[in-house]
């Protein structure tokens, strides 16, 4: 009879540590993990503003589309070339090195590269030099690492060509156009 007693207040004590009162006026305790605890200090002096106004801003940086942001060089889009070149000058390097890589950090990313001429020369030699300039990008995207299934190669030659009478002009017109499916 005892331990029957016994087992009676004992359960009576367990039921009624699992209560399901909520607790007003009492803020819960926050769960600190200790890794952060460095983390936890450095943070401490910023008011819970700040933190919460990072938490949005990171988000929104998340949410960016790093081809569509103007301070990114991904948002950069034409690689220029000499008049009758193909060879991807030294300056255009670091943005076709950084599509590169976002090409392999994207595996379902695909990149179509407009060769473009300027309209001095036959139509055939300028369809043939915007192949050649666009070919010249794929091969230097390729030895960086991105895929061939991800790069499409077209050439335009002179169809968009402005009308041009000067130098300045024709430059703008001797370029490739990196252009992905997505815009």
């Amino acid at each position: 009879m005892k331990k029957s007693l016994l087992m009676s207040v004992l359960l009576a004590a367990t039921l009624a540590a699992c209560s399901t009162n909520a607790v007003k006026d009492k803020p819960a305790a926050p769960v600190v993990d200790s890794n952060a605890s460095t983390q936890a200090q450095s943070n401490a002096s910023s008011s819970s503003n700040d933190s919460a106004s990072t938490a949005a801003a990171s988000q929104t940086e998340m949410a960016v589309n790093p081809l569509k942001d103007p301070n990114n060089i991904l948002s950069k889009r034409s690689i220029y070339f000499d008049f009758d070149k193909d060879q991807v000058k030294a300056e255009y390097r670091p943005l076709v090195e950084a599509h590169a890589k976002y090409l392999v950090a994207n595996p379902n990313a695909k990149v179509v590269l407009q060769g473009n001429a300027d309209n001095r020369g036959s139509r055939e030699y300028n369809l043939s030099l915007g192949q050649r300039r666009s070919v010249a990008v794929k091969k230097a995207v390729n030895l960086l690492g991105a895929p061939d299934k991800q790069i499409e190669t077209v050439s335009y030659g002179e169809e968009k060509a402005g009308d041009c009478k000067d130098e300045a002009c024709y430059q703008k017109d001797r370029r490739v156009d990196i252009v992905y499916d997505n815009d």
